[in-house]
């Protein structure tokens, strides 16, 4: 059931504007009659009040004028009063009587502005309904509730006293906390249980954010009180020491006095201290209870830490280093020789007294660039070994903040210091090895470039007065020795490679895997599989077959966990009672242990099973991150009835390759005729080239020539010869380019079981960096010619076999 109000009663009367007001029906407001619009109205309802009749009071119509716009609904008041108000103006006391509905302005005595207007009665079932009830209930605890708190008791025994629910909500118009568009909103809703329910909701919103205003305050207060508390608490302990350091006859003394005291006993450069002591000045003005009491704090510890005069004597045993690094690893000749030369220098700097001059040192800064498993993490160890100085190892893969290598500023909360100085600390000397592992990992994003914050650590010319963001003071670092490991070199920026020294680690040959096979992974996966050195044994030929078919890879990873692998399952069989030890593992045991080979090379396999056994395959070599790989090239011609005329190419190739593709096609179809190929298949029937591995992806000009020699086998119907591998890029003229990679190829070419390479001659130089033992077992041919190739790859003429549609 709901309440029901209608219009009725037509009336004519003065309008009483209220600027930024608004009066309800039951409010007694006191007016100045020195307003003139507030005089025009009262005087105009005088003027009319005896037309009402004998009795009557001056009746005006209250209307809120909001920001110049008048309310749709007005309030009937009568003037109960007119007098001097209580600081001796002219006044008017006027009470709301009721909703008046504005309609059309009129004319009437006065200077006033006339509108016919309503009367709006309200109305209220009664009884009144159970819901209304319990708002009425509602509102007038929250009410109690408001006044309470303000203290206003004797104005809630009057709203307890209320009953009428229009009078009820028509209440709220003397709430202070109310806006004026809100109590416009009050009065113009007509029906009076909307109206209370309305001001229910008003007053709610009013008590909780009342509620959360109070709260905070009494947070604030709570956290004032206990700072204030915890002073008076600190004044006062400290009192306490002074009067027990009094009493016992100690010195009066303070934190920063004991930093100064370390400071100034520290064996600090001179820069260094003279910035201490200005940090120690900020700690003794600084108040207990300010944060960068603790950052300066934080910084001194971390300067006393760092050993800034600390340096390790190299060891000027050229001969005992040399015989160090050879004793821990097998091959990296490169590498060796570089250290070897740095020691030799370092003695005669020495010597002659030139250990320091322009303020720099006599550091290096070696890139180690290799696939992985060839050892250059390791080998970094093995070289602080032979120089006699301490190791620190950092990594870098994946950092993508510049504040890593420089450091945070201090104002960051948990500033620290970048890793080039975390690892000097670490070291507890200026003249360390420092390992920056997988430097061609590093990225970046908007934190910055760590690769371009090192340019200023790994040159040698600057890195004497490097400065981290976190220290802001100049630190040496020209006497250390930066080893930088790398897989891809074109990973690294060019100037951070210009910066480095750059040596090769290539791969090893099988006889060095042997080598460290034998004398390194061995003894250690014995201790691994708790195994003695005289239980299990592995013969040469075994070690050399793991080598050459169950691993084909540049390092020794897989070698080594082939190794460990065999010596779990010796194990495993001698605790089953399998097998007694000690036991001999020859090549012979391998299949039955750890199952069959999985690199078998081509040479070895059945003729009609190689892949070079139809025409148009033919096999290169290629250049990877994990070393040097074969590649092989497979091409056909398509049906001149279904297939369209063109080149496709497939294997996820990149654009030089593909490039290389249409430089092979043009050059046989121009010069075709003189090497005796039917070149007109080849502008009748599509060409389709394929690289298997097809997920892999491909790049480089070097497979020029083997393309070229696929395609001349497919036409011409003669095999490559299986113990062939080629790299090289072709011309159009039919020129044989030079390539890079040529160590990596035949290392690969050799563990891939190839006996003959061909190369560019213009890569003959390159061959002096090839082992010995490798150059022995490959017959290696320099060409210049695209013909000599086909020459040296294809078989005799008399293998002819018609060329595959």
């Amino acid at each position: 059931m709901t309440s029901e109000s209608k219009a009725s009663t037509p009336l004519t009367l003065p309008v009483l504007p209220l600027d930024d007001e608004v009066v309800l029906p039951g409010m007694v407001v006191p007016f100045d009659l020195s307003d003139a619009d507030v005089r025009a109205a009262v005087e105009a309802a005088q003027a009319a009040a005896p037309s009402v009749g004998s009795g009557s009071k001056p009746q005006v119509l209250l209307v809120p004028r909001i920001d110049g716009t008048y309310a749709s609904t007005g309030v009937l008041g009568t003037v109960e009063q007119v007098g001097r108000l209580s600081d001796g103006d002219p006044g008017a006391l006027i009470r709301g009587r009721g909703r008046v509905r504005i309609g059309a302005g009129t004319t009437g005595p006065g200077a006033a502005l006339w509108v016919e207007g309503l009367k709006v009665d309200e109305t209220v079932p009664d009884p009144v309904p159970g819901a209304v009830a319990e708002l009425v209930k509602e509102y007038k605890a929250l009410a109690t509730s408001w006044l309470k708190k303000r203290g206003a008791w004797q104005v809630v025994d009057r709203v307890q006293a209320i009953e009428d629910v229009s009078a009820l909500a028509d209440n709220s118009g003397y709430s202070p906390f109310l806006s004026s568009q809100q109590k416009v909103e009050l009065l113009e809703t007509d029906d009076p249980i909307a109206r209370l329910k309305l001001a229910t909701e008003q007053l709610r919103e009013h008590l909780a954010e009342q509620d959360v205003a109070e709260s905070i305050a009494k947070d604030v207060q709570e956290g004032v009180d206990k700072q204030q508390r915890e002073f008076l608490l600190r004044r006062q302990l400290d009192a306490v020491r002074k009067e027990l350091r009094e009493i016992n006859g100690e010195q009066d003394g303070e934190e920063s006095d004991d930093y100064r005291t370390r400071v100034e006993a520290a064996d600090l450069p001179g820069h260094v201290r003279e910035a201490a002591l200005k940090e120690v000045d900020k700690l003794e003005r600084s108040s207990d209870q300010s944060p960068e009491g603790s950052w300066i704090r934080t910084w001194l510890d971390t300067v006393l830490e760092l050993p800034w005069n600390e340096r390790t004597e190299d060891e000027y045993d050229i001969k005992g280093a040399q015989n160090v690094l050879d004793a821990e690893h097998a091959g990296l000749q490169d590498v060796k020789e570089r250290i070897t030369e740095y020691l030799a220098v370092r003695k005669r700097r020495a010597d002659r007294g030139l250990g320091v001059v322009g303020g720099r040192r006599g550091g290096a800064v070696l890139a180690l660039v290799g696939p992985p498993g060839v050892g250059k993490t390791s080998l970094g160890e093995s070289v602080a070994h032979a120089m006699g100085r301490k190791f620190v190892r950092v990594a870098l893969g994946g950092v993508r903040d510049e504040a890593e290598i420089r450091g945070h500023r201090r104002t960051y909360v948990g500033a620290l210091p970048g890793r080039i100085v975390r690892a000097i600390k670490e070291a507890g000397s200026m003249n360390p090895v420092v390992l920056l592992d997988e430097i061609d990992k590093v990225g970046s994003d908007f934190r910055g470039d760590p690769a371009a914050a090192l340019l200023e650590v790994l040159d040698p010319a600057q890195n004497h007065t490097f400065r981290d963001h976190y220290l802001e003071v100049e630190l040496d670092l020209s006497d250390v020795v930066f080893l930088a490991t790398a897989n891809v070199i074109e990973a690294i920026p060019e100037a951070l490679l210009d910066r480095m020294e750059l040596v090769r680690l290539d791969g090893y040959t099988e006889d060095e895997k042997v080598v460290i096979a034998r004398d390194h992974l061995l003894p250690r996966q014995l201790e691994r599989a708790g195994l003695q050195t005289d239980e299990v044994t592995l013969d040469e030929s075994a070690l050399r077959k793991l080598a050459g078919e169950y691993t084909r890879e540049a390092g020794v990873r897989n070698l080594e966990r082939s190794v460990a692998r065999l010596l779990r399952k010796v194990a495993a069989k001698h605790e089953l009672g399998e097998q007694e030890l000690p036991f001999t593992v020859s090549d012979a045991d391998l299949r039955a242990l750890i199952g069959r080979p999985h690199h078998v090379p081509e040479s070895a396999q059945d003729p009609a099973e190689r892949r070079t056994a139809v025409p148009g395959v033919a096999t290169g070599l290629a250049v990877t991150g994990a070393g040097g790989d074969v590649l092989f090239v497979e091409a056909s011609l398509a049906d001149p009835e279904t297939g369209a005329a063109g080149l496709t190419l497939t294997g996820q190739l990149g654009d030089v390759m593909k490039e290389s593709a249409q430089i092979a096609l043009s050059f046989l179809r121009s010069r075709g005729a003189e090497l005796e190929l039917p070149v007109a298949d080849l502008k009748e029937r599509g060409v389709h080239i394929h690289f298997p591995a097809g997920a892999v992806p491909k790049d480089g000009p070097s497979a020029g020539v083997t393309m070229t020699t696929a395609l001349a086998s497919l036409l011409s119907g003669r095999l490559v010869r299986t113990d062939v591998a080629m790299t090289g890029e072709v011309s159009l003229t039919g020129r044989v380019l030079p390539i890079g990679g040529v160590k990596q190829k035949l290392l690969a070419a050799h563990r891939a079981g190839i006996t003959t390479v061909i190369i560019p001659k213009r890569n003959e130089a390159d061959l002096d960096d090839v082992p010995a033992e490798i150059l022995e077992k490959l017959d290696v041919h320099p060409v210049t010619d695209v013909r000599q190739v086909l020459e040296l790859a294809l078989t005799e003429a008399e293998l002819r076999v018609p060329a595959a549609a």
